[in-house]
């Protein structure tokens, strides 16, 4: 495949005019993809006007309020594309969504919104503005593990605390377990966290399960020995830790340990402290940054607060979990509207991909092809919305593509501090300010590359086409379905000779995003041997 260099970073530059009404000047720019840098000289001089017009509204914002726009993302967990209700979902599937519903018709619907294709990915994404692939992180994360979130990657909370934010998070970390992948060490000043995935919460029910007097049916971990004796087998560094609570400087200490009731009772502390913690930053001169990376919704748990709520699927605990999130999502709100930070805090639901089946039918689900590790549809792309009163307008649906990196550069832009991303990396993720304050049309992103692990899986050009690949052996035609998602989103047809006119731009495309590693390799993150267990928990 031929390869290219982007187009000059000036281009780059030129949006940075718009943004601070001064003339073209050497200023250091984030260095996006290869791809990107097409699109933006096509598009380069509305982008500008519309630019500026972004940067006189968030001036007056900040004059109006004193301060620079408050940010709140909140991960959810395998939550797929239809099932909240706004996408023909919730209630149909057992699990209402009301708050989650009003939060999406008050603000933005995003309906071709994207993730990577697992959990920890969509984690390193979010927090890096970049593939995964590029940090070396590659594969979801496992109790005892050492790879991890690498010490020289710039997150979104340490770009925004460097810039005067509060920063702190809840929820499930999942970028790794060592001291120097933590969030007190990421800029978060304040964190309340799991290592893990929702999967280590069931394996240490097992045992408890069959020991007591009544055998609940058979657990999903059957063969796990129970923690002390998983412990003295593989070693004190496999030990499942517990929730963790971390500041900034003074490291962490373990609280409570992991089963399915803390989880639940964690998802529900969560929200009571993400209220007491924003109530208290709203009263600071500075803005505050929050990441709540729910664990809604996963199989462990089963809260009785919501398991026999009208209309839920008590037996699916993925259901129960969403609708106990979706109350918390309501007290979010209210919280703000009545705190009256509403109209200077952007608050992004986002789910980290698609459903996991395999725990059917204690599982979520898509009307779409695929889930969970998967780069068809089902794998990638999931709802989520964005709701800011006053500043994004009610009741907007926009087809626009928008991925999970793209929070991180959005963020840095609301809180202008674009010119302090590192340019010494490929940043994937780009602007979406107009979107969210323009509307439909006003997206930046013509272009997506899906991963699956190191391997480049899918490639999805403009709004409709998307090609999946796949193993490639000997010469001839590409193996590859193509698809246009705009008349198939079920990706049921995939046909490539009806659109073998696209395989040359493909290739063009692909080849110049390879060829930028050259300048920007990807790092190695490989398995670390372990000196000491961590000795700060």
């Amino acid at each position: 495949m031929p390869t290219a260099n982007p187009p000059s970073r000036l281009h780059a530059a030129l949006l940075l005019v718009g943004m601070s009404f001064c003339a073209v000047i050497a200023v250091a720019n984030p260095q996006f993809d290869a791809p990107y840098y097409g699109h933006l000289q096509k598009n380069q001089k509305t982008w500008i006007t519309e630019d500026k017009d972004i940067s006189k509204r968030l001036a007056q914002l900040e004059e109006r309020h004193g301060k620079k726009p408050n940010i709140i993302y909140i991960l959810g967990d395998d939550i797929g594309w239809g099932e909240v209700g706004w996408q023909a979902g919730g209630k149909v599937l057992g699990q209402p969504t009301p708050n989650l519903d009003r939060m999406a018709h008050e603000g933005m619907r995003f309906w071709s919104a994207y993730a990577e294709p697992s959990c920890t990915a969509s984690r390193i994404a979010l927090n890096t503005g970049r593939h995964p692939v590029r940090t070396g992180v590659t594969s979801v994360l496992w109790p005892g593990t050492t790879p991890g979130l690498p010490a020289s990657e710039v997150t979104i909370a340490s770009l925004l605390k460097n810039a005067g934010y509060h920063t702190a998070m809840w929820g499930k970390w999942h970028m790794g377990e060592m001291k120097e992948q933590a969030p007190e060490n990421h800029g978060y000043d304040y964190a309340y966290y799991g290592l893990y995935n929702g999967a280590p919460f069931l394996w240490v029910d097992a045992l408890q399960n069959y020991k007591g007097d009544v055998v609940r049916g058979t657990s999903y971990a059957y063969d796990f020995p129970g923690e002390e004796q998983y412990t003295e087998e593989f070693g004190e560094h496999f030990r499942l830790r517990g929730l963790l609570r971390g500041e900034a400087g003074k490291g962490r200490r373990e609280t409570s340990p992991i089963n399915g009731k803390s989880m639940d009772e964690f998802e529900a502390e969560s929200i009571d402290e993400i209220i007491s913690w924003t109530k208290a930053k709203a009263e600071s001169d500075n803005p505050f940054f929050v990441y709540w990376a729910t664990y809604a919704h996963q199989v462990a748990g089963s809260p009785m607060e919501s398991r026999f709520d009208k209309g839920v699927d008590y037996v699916n605990n993925n259901a129960v979990q969403l609708t106990q999130h979706d109350k918390h999502i309501g007290k979010l709100l209210e919280h703000l509207e009545e705190t009256g930070i509403a109209d200077n805090t952007l608050v992004v639901w986002y789910s980290d991909n698609g459903p996991m089946y395999g725990f059917y039918p204690n599982t979520n689900y898509s009307w779409l092809r695929g889930g969970k590790f998967d780069v068809y549809e089902g794998g990638v792309r999931v709802p989520a919305s964005a709701w800011w009163p006053g500043v994004i307008e009610p009741g907007q649906d926009p087809l626009d593509i928008l991925h999970i990196t793209d929070l991180y550069t959005t963020a840095a832009r609301i809180a202008g501090v674009m010119g302090d991303i590192p340019d010494d990396r490929i940043i994937d993720g780009l602007d979406q300010t107009a979107l969210l304050l323009n509307g439909e049309d006003s997206g930046r992103r013509h272009y997506m590359f899906h991963y699956a692990g190191q391997k480049l899986g899918a490639l999805r050009i403009n709004d409709k086409m998307k090609a999946v690949f796949h193993d490639i052996s000997g010469g001839g035609i590409p193996k590859m379905d193509l698809f246009n998602v705009r008349r198939d989103p079920g990706e049921k047809f995939g046909q490539i000779y009806p659109h073998l006119w696209l395989v040359a731009p493909m290739q063009e495309m692909i080849g110049s995003h390879m060829g930028l590693t050259k300048k920007f390799p990807h790092r190695v993150n490989q398995w670390q041997q372990r000196s000491e267990v961590d000795s700060d928990y």
